[in-house]
């Protein structure tokens, strides 16, 4: 007698939750088998930390098959959901094709860098959504800063050490803060830097603060810190263009720079459009149980999904990590108690407070609701995160110590060079690279 399968499409906080919650209820009961076009989980809040040259590329990545031994993974991005058929087509790692048939479909395929019809954004701009442009900005930041230390001409040095994050959410704001002490600590090594410069950096945001979907209390503290620092905060400003010397803003003003990082948010990730279902802002409608109406035998959870917010009656739950995790595992026990296994659960989830890393022993965070600032918030999100990470912890905490008493290690690796990260990409989780299969 063969098993049920249960296809999962994707791997970030969604996709690995229902993966391991799954693979806990039904055991071998029923197959599992994992869709994705990575080996591993990348826990995206401390990515801007392997910018910053903190945490090194590994430490935020959690094997799959090491994590989920009675999960199937199948390395390959899914191209089309046939609904009438049951089968995921997709293509492989190498350009192979290949279809999954199923039982029970779950689909947490997450989302991809926001685009704004902005003239040049998409050619000049490399957003900050995977692990590639991650290790891109990395060494690019790096490049700039020995670059400016040898200009002869002062205005191109002054260009090369200007840093523009569009973006003051949560992902940009730490990429700022996290930058302006990786450059700070850059120039100190540089022999040839000119004395009086520092390296600017400059974070725009059209809402009138910094992390504006957030508590008022963790924005006043991350301006603060921001604005101690050096940070340029730009509130009620946004790129009017972007060419390859720059960038104009919406009041006129030319910022010369060769750097922008773009993080002005995220949109579902194209292939839920295409699925054929009721979509709200590109997100599939489910139910309180993640259920698709009108295929029970289909699941969607994370940023994929726009799932009813009970806490807050009329509106969807927001797309953040904490949601999608949790979302994740309500969508594996309910796959697994549409076979038997357990009871159905309704997602309903009052939000436990929010941390964010402000680079050295600065944060802010709110657990519970109670607002932190300073060391004490900066040992809280550490925690907080080490606590959230799947696996990797050992590793986390002893970069997090040498960290603290040796210097950054600033050297170009040069694996990963702009073309390879486009920002308008489908996969930033993958660079691209010559001759690389395209999906249908």
């Amino acid at each position: 007698m063969s098993r049920e399968r249960i296809v999962i499409v994707g791997a970030g906080f969604a996709g690995y939750q229902a993966a391991r919650t799954l693979s806990r209820r039904v055991r071998d009961a029923a197959e599992i088998v994992l869709l994705n076009p990575t080996d591993y989980f990348l826990y995206l809040p401390l990515l801007p930390q392997v910018a910053a040259g903190i945490l090194e590329p590994r430490r935020v990545t959690v094997s799959l098959p090491g994590t989920l031994p009675r999960v199937r993974l199948v390395l390959g991005e899914a191209h089309h959901v046939d609904l009438e058929s049951r089968r995921v087509s997709y293509t492989g790692p190498e350009g192979e094709r290949g279809e999954l048939t199923y039982d029970r479909l779950v689909l947490a395929v997450g989302s991809v860098n926001k685009l704004l019809p902005i003239p040049g954004v998409a050619e000049y701009a490399h957003g900050f959504r995977g692990l590639p442009e991650a290790l891109y900005l990395r060494d690019h930041v790096t490049r700039q800063i020995e670059l400016a230390a040898t200009a002869d001409d002062p205005r191109e040095c002054a260009a090369r050490s200007t840093f523009v994050v569009v973006g003051a959410g949560y992902t940009g704001t730490e990429v700022a803060a996290q930058g302006k002490l990786f450059t700070d600590a850059l120039v100190r090594k540089q022999r040839a830097w000119k004395q009086g410069r520092r390296p600017r950096w400059l974070l725009l945001d059209i809402a009138p603060r910094v992390l504006p979907e957030l508590d008022r209390r963790l924005s006043h503290t991350a301006d603060r810190v921001l604005r101690a620092r050096g940070v340029e905060v730009r509130t009620g400003t946004s790129v009017k263009e972007a060419g390859r010397t720059g960038i104009t803003l919406d009041d006129g003003e030319f910022v010369e720079t060769h750097s922008l990082v773009w993080c002005v948010g995220v949109r579902p990730d194209p292939l839920v459009s295409e699925v054929g279902l009721p979509v709200e802002r590109g997100r599939l409608l489910v139910d309180p149980q993640l259920n698709v109406p009108g295929h029970p035998e289909v699941f969607a959870c994370g940023d994929a999904a726009a799932v009813p917010d009970l806490t807050r009656p009329g509106q969807f739950t927001p797309m953040t990590a904490q949601h999608a995790g949790r979302q994740g595992k309500v969508a594996g026990r309910n796959v697994a108690a549409s076979l038997g296994y357990g009871e159905r659960e309704t997602y309903k989830h009052n939000d436990l407070g929010f941390v964010v890393d402000l680079g050295g022993v600065k944060a802010a965070a709110n657990p519970l609701g109670v607002p932190l600032s300073g060391p004490l918030a900066g040992a809280v999100t550490r925690g907080y995160h080490l606590a959230a990470m799947p696996g990797n912890r050992v590793r986390v905490a002893a970069d997090w110590m040498l960290d603290a008493i040796l210097p950054r290690q600033a050297v170009q690796l040069g694996l990963v060079r702009s073309w390879t990260v486009p920002l308008e990409s489908s996969s930033p989780e993958l660079a691209r690279v010559p001759g690389a299969p395209g999906k249908e």
